[in-house]
């Protein structure tokens, strides 16, 4: 009889694509919170274009870098209430009593540094916009990339950072914006529909 202790049985991988109670099947990460599941079926992968829209994107995964996208999903309507319903002007307009009524509001999340990079960045967005509606909306859809020619099978495929990513990183560092690195920007891909990575087997796939 051998001494050796027994092998461990190896934990079972969990299935990329979930089927949920309305008998459809989503991404993993999608059937794992009600707000999750609406944001998956509803938003994430759809195209998103307008200034307005993309400047409020680009806010929110500003403020979600190096937290759960959950995290602020639960927030959006305070930060929306909060950032003048991220409307560029308003939110460049933010003076000191503004900031600091932000930074003692529990609802949103209290970093100083995202809070002022998200006012900055108002302003560059009107810099580009004012004169050429459009223009945050063409520059960052000029680094959506081709369609992929075939569809991710496993959430283990999925890239953190792209050379468009980065790319789009770079092009908006040297226009001034902050909190833009290239997995916040690989994220906001994602979720405006640049790219399509929904898992196959998907609803939202097919």
């Amino acid at each position: 009889m051998s001494d050796a202790a027994p092998a461990l049985k190896a934990a079972a991988p969990k299935p990329d694509v979930i089927v949920g109670d309305d008998g459809k099947a989503r991404c993993r990460w999608g059937a794992s919170d009600p707000g999750y599941l609406r944001y998956h079926d509803e938003e994430w992968g759809w195209p998103l274009h307008g200034d307005h829209k993309l400047f409020e994107k680009l806010s929110l995964e500003g403020f979600q870098a190096g937290l759960s996208w959950i995290t602020i999903l639960r927030r959006r309507p305070a930060f929306r209430e909060v950032f003048h319903d991220f409307e560029a002007e308003r939110v460049a307009a933010m003076g000191e009593d503004e900031i600091e009524a932000a930074m003692q509001d529990a609802r949103i999340i209290r970093n100083r540094a995202k809070v002022l990079a998200t006012i900055k960045n108002a302003r560059l967005t009107l810099d580009l916009t004012q004169d050429d509606p459009g223009a945050l909306d063409r520059l960052m859809w000029s680094f959506a990339p081709p369609p992929r020619k075939k569809r991710l099978t496993s959430m283990s495929q999925l890239p953190a950072v792209t050379d468009e990513s980065t790319a789009m990183s770079k092009a908006l560092r040297k226009l001034g914006f902050g909190f833009v690195g290239p997995t916040t920007m690989y994220a906001l891909m994602q979720s405006s529909g640049m790219v399509d990575d929904h898992i196959a087997g998907c609803w939202r796939a097919n």
